[in-house]
């Protein structure tokens, strides 16, 4: 019996060999390769003079990286519970029985196919001032005075919506998809029988359809959370990071410090600092989860 166990155990091993040999050589090794790349001085012609611990000092105390990552937090903040909010609603309408449900369900998920810099380009025709569409729809409704325009790609607050609305757009459709699915998951039994019991639509959404999604809310949020932290490339064709860098996330600075400031030791420090933050968030994650299927239980 043991030794079927050990022939089991070995064939098993076999078949992950494959898979664990790729894994390490494409994601172990250049983790382990970038811990290194943080005690040194490291430029782009692999220059090298080995610091210590000077980059990890450094990294703490710079007014910059807190600032850029002040900005991916208000990112985060902007559009992750909006998200959320507009991923069920979208849901709740493209599942409702309709002659344009097949509408709803391509319409609300079409702009997710769409490359990072094909929508951020046409972020920048929607929201240019003078030419751009949302100007010229609100001058078409007089809720702006001819002659005025709002600079929405200059001006911080203004930069923030645009750029929180362009995402919203784009990404929804992932979110959407996946709380779709989860709300078909639903056994209609259950509606039945609180309609027999004279539950009204709202009350069936809050005690029935939100607890069944709560899940898949719950990894959604933790998967949206990481995303919108490691934001970069709409901002940095929208505003590049402007007005006065006051939309540059970090990994637009850890970009910039890399290839641009030829420092790649400190980039990597400052990679490795956004790790720290993301993984205490997906344990703290874990750990809810794990409380509140417990409590359930």
């Amino acid at each position: 019996m043991r030794m079927k166990k050990g022939r089991a155990d070995l064939q098993a091993l076999l078949f992950l060999l494959p898979f664990l040999a790729v894994y390490g050589l494409f994601t172990i090794w250049p983790m382990l390769k970038g811990v290194e790349m943080t005690f040194y001085k490291w430029t782009l012609i692999r220059k090298m003079s080995y610091i210590g611990w000077d980059n990890y000092r450094e990294v703490l105390q710079d007014r910059e990286v807190w600032e850029a990552l002040w900005h991916s937090a208000i990112f985060v903040v902007f559009t992750t519970p909006t998200m959320i909010v507009l991923s069920i609603t979208l849901a709740l309408i493209a599942n409702r029985k309709s002659v344009l449900q097949k509408f709803y369900r391509s319409i609300f998920f079409i702009p997710s196919v769409l490359s990072v810099a094909v929508a951020s380009y046409l972020g920048l025709f929607v929201f240019q001032p003078y030419t751009g569409l949302v100007n010229s729809v609100l001058h078409l409704f007089g809720i702006l005075p001819e002659g005025s325009e709002l600079f929405w790609l200059t001006e911080t607050a203004l930069a923030w919506v645009a750029i929180s609305v362009l995402t919203l757009w784009w990404t929804v459709g992932f979110n959407f998809i996946l709380h779709l699915s989860a709300i078909q998951e639903i056994p209609e039994e259950i509606y039945e029988a609180a309609r027999l019991d004279g539950a009204n639509d709202r009350q069936m959404f809050w005690k029935i359809t939100l607890p069944y999604l709560a899940p898949i809310t719950r990894t959604i949020t933790m998967l949206q959370i990481i995303a919108s932290f490691k934001v970069f490339m709409q901002i940095y064709i929208i505003t590049g990071g402007g007005p006065l860098d006051k939309t540059r996330p970090i990994i637009q600075l850890i970009y910039q410090t890399g290839f641009k400031k030829n420092d790649l030791g400190y980039a990597a420090t400052m990679s490795y600092l956004l790790f720290v933050i993301l993984l205490i968030l997906s344990v703290l994650q874990y750990w809810l989860n794990n409380r509140k299927g417990a409590d359930v239980r």
